[in-house]
């Protein structure tokens, strides 16, 4: 994507991910760039391969390897601020990895994709109020699954009301209006919305409020300008787009409503 970005900036993906590969940043940061986002949110990749990834989806089974969270903060230090890390947690390690290093991360990913380890495991309750103790935001991937669906996600933010939690990729599938409608109730749950269709992101904006829906992408599984396009075809009035692309995830990162000149070019690699 070439020019003018055609949406109003400033904008803050709250979902990419780093996989531990030379160039990789650089290659997110041009990315982020072209499309005229400004920051975004960085989770560790490549922890599991993708063919082995989807058959999981499908099947079941799981990974005991830990997330290079080491890549994320030398990418995220060197990024100028424009990369923010969050630690992907290893639940099959305890909590104690995390609560270590905490300080160092503005926030947690927990996968059971990945992982296995369902929501309604202690180990997952653990790094929990590790990040309740820290102040940090919980990301979530849902499976339809028992353990590991967005009802279980629900109970498990009941758990921890002071806890913000996001339910990443619109939910399970790209068609999850069901769990638009589980989360409903729960105030301290927020919709990521890569990889869901536009039906899906406008039921959550309708259902849930601007308030309660982040921008992603999931880069480089899907391009920004993929994302952007939903919003764009959409024509998501500019005061929800502010917030959606903006001031919640600012809110949740404990940025406060400061942002950056929207005049300004976006931030390049």
């Amino acid at each position: 994507m070439n020019g003018e970005p055609h949406h109003p900036r400033p904008v803050f993906d709250f979902h990419v991910r780093l996989v531990p590969r030379p160039g990789a940043a650089d290659r997110l940061l041009e990315a982020l760039a072209a499309c005229g986002i400004d920051r975004a949110v960085a989770c560790a990749g490549g922890t599991i391969d993708l063919p082995r990834l989807s058959r999981q989806l499908v099947e079941g089974g799981h990974v005991e390897t830990d997330a290079d969270n080491d890549a994320v903060l030398g990418a995220c230090a060197a990024s100028g601020g424009r990369l923010v890390p969050f630690f992907f947690a290893n639940p099959h390690r305890g909590a104690g990895p995390y609560r270590d290093r905490a300080a160092e991360f503005r926030g947690v990913e927990v996968s059971p994709a990945v992982h296995g380890v369902g929501l309604d495991d202690p180990r997952v309750a653990d790094l929990a109020s590790v990040a309740a103790d820290e102040g940090h935001p919980v990301y979530v991937v849902c499976l339809e699954r028992p353990g590991a669906r967005v009802s279980d996600l629900v109970a498990l933010a009941a758990r921890f009301p002071e806890v913000v939690f996001v339910l990443g990729h619109s939910g399970v599938g790209n068609i999850d209006f069901h769990g638009v409608e589980l989360i409903e109730p729960s105030r301290n749950v927020l919709l990521e919305t890569s990889g869901g269709y536009t039906s899906v992101l406008r039921a959550a904006l309708d259902r849930l409020g601007p308030d309660r829906v982040l921008f992603g992408t999931e880069f480089p599984l899907q391009h920004p300008a993929v994302e952007l396009a939903k919003f764009a075809a959409l024509e998501v009035p500019a005061d929800q787009w502010r917030k959606v692309a903006w001031t919640n995830a600012a809110r949740i990162l404990g940025e406060g409503p400061h942002d950056v000149d929207q005049d300004a070019p976006a931030a390049t690699g």
